[in-house]
């Protein structure tokens, strides 16, 4: 293996930089060394990863609408799993567990952002329908994005800092080499995941803390709608601070856009409004700042993420032509035997050919699935819905991937939003209304959000084979098998979840939220039924993204910043700005690096301990409402529910988000020359 150092393997010096002119990156298990991948102890291990994440990370997703990140727990425990059982040369098992193994969170993402919506909307939905939507959707995404692997993982080398897939890839790296740098992972894990339990699990402080808690903030608030909040997690603050201060500033500046400039914008325009402005219900001078944003400011975010996608799809029309390009070419034959045998085996895809195979016969099934099983889509309904998954699903992919490769964060829930607009536009010209065109809206939207949301996570996988060496063909094979497991047990779950609590708030007390999808079918409902979108706000969206791509802002991770929430957006930037100081704090290079290296496993630790400690905690909460009913949470029964909503468990958690901060600048600091 490359660059060992006695004994502990360590990822190459060039790992995360540029390449200069001539440097070649060479992974951690080199092209002509051979390490077992795919054995029936990862395959095992992948797919029950894959089965019971997925379960996991539904129940939660449709609770509080957040789905947890399942790469990082699973490679904590495929790492502690082969460490236990003293099994020799895991590195590269560990690899595919957690690459089969993560399907679960994407598949998950993918049905639980739109299939609820039927129920909500009063529709029947079947098992098979849920789980076909799925598995569609995650072969599609698998597909779609094989061609783009080498542009993302190997020519942009150095230049996307691939957040999700750098802390994975240490936890995976620290697992297996010990030392320092297993230490220095599990102290940082313990304490964010410490951190971030006393928040979700306990109750000790409040999560998402505001400025409207002081008396200043609170007159900011009611005059002028101007609110400052924060997410003081651990995990979020450590993905913050591998993103960096530049994407991390760009995005922020996009919240501050969207909170601080027109937000109140809105409001002042709102004093002389006698009605309702559309979309919403309310007068805009009655609304607190949060109702603002999801009405009307968000949508300026949703135009934007299209138009920087489109811009992105645009300025990659090269990558594209040339995908399209090596296709056509292998298909005629044009690659040999001999220059197949000279790609190195770190560099092996599956053949295009095969995928242009596979394309085909996904979409026929697709097309079939359509026919036969949504309720009454006729030919030329179908045709349509398979050339707007097509179209869709194609362009967007990229976008998901750079998303993901900047952020590590993919706007699904928005381009998917897009996508139900589009999709209930057209449908609706083509004379399919009603609840047969929003039950086929929603089916597209579902197949459409799984798609992106697995070509934006896979990314994330290959991008951690590059860097450790693992054989992209096996990891773009075995993927399927996870994918098709992951989707049954989705289809399994929510059709559980349903007849247990139901979806949305007209289901009864204990139902289940479903944000995304409530909302999903909000928006389809009307427009299926006349009622007019907000173009208006999507084209300012739109006419944003060109603006700042003129003016060489990056559109899309700037409108990221302005559809997510701004308490998600800030602690990314105190993230990047400890980054920052820690890279300005001394003048020599080498110890600056050093202490850089140090902060990225930290942060590492951060997400890691984050992630795990919310599975952990999903678990809890499920078990304990089986044992004492849908009411029950362990910050009830230990009686902190009250206090967490407190002004001191607000104020509590702004003085511990600061020790967090100093603490993640301070021992990153502790490195020796």
């Amino acid at each position: 293996m490359s660059d060992t150092n006695n004994g502990n393997i360590k990822l190459p010096e060039n790992a995360y930089s540029k390449l200069k002119e001539g440097e070649v990156y060479k992974p951690v298990v080199l092209a002509e060394q051979i390490m077992p991948e795919v054995t029936a102890y990862s395959l095992f291990w992948g797919l029950f990863y894959s089965v019971l994440f997925s379960m996991a990370a539904a129940y939660l997703g449709l609770k509080i609408g957040q789905v947890f990140e399942a790469a990082i727990p699973i490679a904590i425990l495929a790492v502690g799993t082969s460490v236990m059982l003293k099994r020799k040369n895991a590195l590269q098992e560990n690899v595919i567990i957690q690459s089969i193994g993560s399907s679960s969170g994407v598949i998950v993402a993918g049905a639980i952002f739109t299939i609820p919506g039927l129920y909500i909307l009063g529709l029947d939905v079947s098992f098979m329908q849920i789980f076909l939507a799925s598995l569609f959707g995650g072969i599609l995404g698998i597909l779609f994005l094989i061609p783009f692997r080498k542009y993302f993982v190997k020519d942009m080398h150095g230049e996307f800092p691939f957040p999700e897939a750098t802390a994975t890839t240490e936890v995976i790296i620290a697992g297996e080499s010990g030392g320092d740098q297993a230490k220095v992972l599990i102290v940082a894990a313990a304490i964010g995941g410490i951190y971030d339990f006393c928040i979700a699990g306990l109750g000790f402080w409040k999560e998402v803390v505001s400025t409207q808690v002081f008396s200043w903030g609170a007159i900011l608030s009611d005059k002028w709608k101007l609110v400052m909040k924060v997410n003081i997690g651990a995990a979020v603050t450590g993905l913050g601070f591998i993103i960096g201060l530049k994407y991390a500033l760009i995005i922020a500046c996009g919240s501050f856009l969207a909170w601080w400039v027109l937000i109140p914008a809105f409001y002042y325009v709102g004093q002389h409004l006698v009605e309702p402005l559309i979309p919403a219900t309310i007068l805009i001078k009655d609304m607190q700042p949060q109702e603002i944003f999801s009405n009307y400011v968000r949508h300026i975010g949703i135009g934007g993420i299209a138009a920087a996608g489109i811009i992105g799809i645009i300025k990659s029309s090269g990558i594209i032509a040339g995908a399209f390009k090596l296709a056509a070419n292998e298909l005629r034959g044009g690659i040999s035997t001999a220059d197949e045998s000279s790609v190195e085996r770190t560099q092996k895809d599956i053949k295009m050919k095969w995928i242009a195979i596979f394309l085909f016969l996904t979409f026929v099934t697709l097309f079939i699935f359509f026919l036969f099983g949504v309720v009454e889509m006729n030919l030329w309904h179908a045709i349509v819905g398979i050339l707007i998954v097509l179209v869709i699903s194609f362009l967007f992919t990229t976008v998901a991937a750079r998303a993901i490769a900047l952020v590590g964060t993919n706007p699904v829930s928005g381009m998917t939003l897009m996508t139900l607009i589009l999709s209930s536009v057209i449908l609706m010209k083509v004379g399919l209304t009603g609840e047969k065109g929003m039950l086929a809206a929603l089916i597209i939207g579902g197949v459409v959000c799984t798609a992106l949301s697995m070509s934006g996570a896979f990314i994330s996988d290959l991008k951690i084979g590059y860097w450790l060496g693992t054989t992209p063909q096996v990891q773009q094979r075995y993927k399927f098998a996870g994918t098709l497991l992951a989707a049954a047990s989705v289809g399994f779950v929510i059709l559980v979840l349903n007849k247990t609590f139901g979806f949305g708030a007209g289901a009864g007390p204990n139902a289940l939220e479903a944000p995304q999808a409530s909302a999903m079918a909000a928006v389809i409902e009307p427009l299926m039924t006349g009622s007019p979108a907000p173009w208006t706000l999507y084209i300012a969206g739109v006419f944003m993204a060109i603006i700042l791509e003129f003016i060489g802002v990056p559109p899309l991770a700037f409108a990221l910043g302005m559809y997510l929430p701004i308490y998600l957006n800030t602690p990314i930037l105190f993230g990047g700005l400890i980054a920052h100081f820690v890279a300005k704090s001394s003048d020599k290079p080498e110890l600056v690096k050093k202490r850089k290296e140090k902060g990225t496993l930290i942060a590492s630790g951060f997400i890691a301990g984050g992630a795990i400690m919310g599975v952990i905690a999903a678990f809890i909460i499920f078990f304990g409402q089986m044992a004492f009913g849908d009411e029950w949470t362990l910050i009830k029964a230990i009686g902190t529910e009250h206090w967490v909503e407190s002004t001191g468990g607000e104020i509590l958690g702004f003085v511990m988000f600061i020790l967090l901060l100093i603490y993640l600048y301070w021992d990153s600091c502790r490195v020796e020359e």
